[in-house]
């Protein structure tokens, strides 16, 4: 069998969602916070706190999860000659999803592949959270069944493709270096980075392992085409079940560690960085499946396309960086004790918003080639 045909069959998405299932527990044994070995939203919300976008002081690292999962996807991409720098599908919409995702996944405190592992890890509260996922997933079909549509994207300058990947070598230099311009009359650090002395954004494996860890995931999701939006958007359009079952590979994978390292703890309360309110864990996800299938894929798959040479996929990227610095700054993310004060209305908002852009958006260019061909 030859490497392609490995990873474009299922075994190589099965593949990438053992490593995924195996490796994220082991980086929580390392030092990452629970459940957390991977999680994109939870993750890009750190970073924006890294860079001063948000003062939530408990939430602040250099994730070099995200910077590897970028970089492996370009190499991976440069390796089989995928590598294309393209955009210019409607990237504002795709920004606007980008943030409204971010804010679902923090109502819920993660993304969906944090609900996997916090469901391999014996958090009840994640599989209501992955229904409301599954959900918002099943409502998004609607609006791609009956033409919902961002265009085409178009080859652009080469340039335009290494923003991304530069950006993440960026990033690991400010990681490295930590530059500090000095402190205020409190003893405060004033920047150009910030990193939490306590909390999750403190709980960090050894930052090498953690980027070759990412990097291994980044290049076999590139190869296999890894996506949890895809994996049930395909089940429930297609009957498709080659992308589910990277899925179910990552939740046993997960599982199997979580046992063997003394990680699995079943219940619904008192489970790490989670809360326990049904009804808006379940909204949250909703909100997040609809926005991630509507704006072109999972967190996951927006940054193996954006390392790719996706600008859209990294537009989007750039709205979840943004998402997380809002819900944290207007007071959106819940915490372990439940959902925020002004969360619900967030997630409302939320919903309104992209069942609006769910109903107008169409590709302008078929619709013109129609009003064309009528005259």
């Amino acid at each position: 069998m030859s490497q392609k045909s490995l990873f474009e069959g299922r075994w190589g998405v099965i593949i990438t969602g053992l490593v995924v299932g195996v490796l994220a527990p082991i980086l929580v044994k390392l030092g990452n916070p629970g459940n957390m070995g991977v999680c994109v939203a939870c993750f890009t919300r750190d970073i924006a706190g890294a860079l001063g976008l948000h003062r939530a002081a408990a939430v602040q690292y250099i994730r070099p999860e995200i910077i590897g999962m970028v970089l492996g996807a370009t190499i991976a991409a440069l390796a089989a000659g995928e590598w294309r720098a393209r955009g210019g599908s409607s990237p504002l919409v795709r920004y606007i999803m980008g943030v409204i995702a971010a804010i679902g996944a923090l109502v819920f405190l993660g993304c969906p592949w944090r609900a996997f592992l916090r469901i391999g890890g014996g958090d009840w509260n994640a599989v209501v959270g992955l229904l409301g996922f599954v959900a918002g997933i099943w409502a998004a079909t609607f609006f791609l069944r009956r033409g919902y549509s961002l265009g085409k994207s178009r080859p652009m300058a080469p340039v335009m493709g290494w923003i991304m990947p530069a950006a993440m070598v960026g990033l690991l230099a400010l990681l490295l270096a930590a530059p500090l311009f000095g402190r205020d009359a409190d003893g405060n650090p004033v920047g150009p980075v910030f990193f939490s002395t306590s909390g999750p954004g403190s709980q960090h494996a050894v930052w090498w392992i953690s980027l070759l860890a990412a990097l291994v995931i980044g290049f076999l999701a590139q190869r296999s085409r890894f996506c949890s939006v895809g994996a049930f958007r395909n089940l429930i359009m297609l009957r498709d079940t080659r992308l589910f079952m990277g899925v179910v590979a990552l939740i046993g994978a997960a599982f199997i560690t979580n046992l063997a390292l003394g990680q699995f703890h079943p219940g619904f309360a008192g489970q790490p960085i989670a809360h326990t309110d049904g009804l808006w864990n379940f909204m949250g996800m909703l909100l997040s499946g609809m926005a991630f299938t509507l704006g072109g894929g999972c967190p996951g798959r927006q940054l193996f396309l954006s390392g790719e040479g996706d600008t859209d996929a990294a537009i989007f990227t750039f709205g979840l960086l943004t998402g997380t610095a809002l819900a944290h700054n207007f007071n959106l993310a819940s915490s372990a004790a439940g959902p925020s004060p002004y969360g619900p209305a967030a997630v409302i908002i939320g919903l309104v918003v992209v069942v609006i852009l769910g109903f107008t958006m169409r590709d302008v260019a078929e619709g013109e080639g129609k009003s064309r061909s009528a005259a």
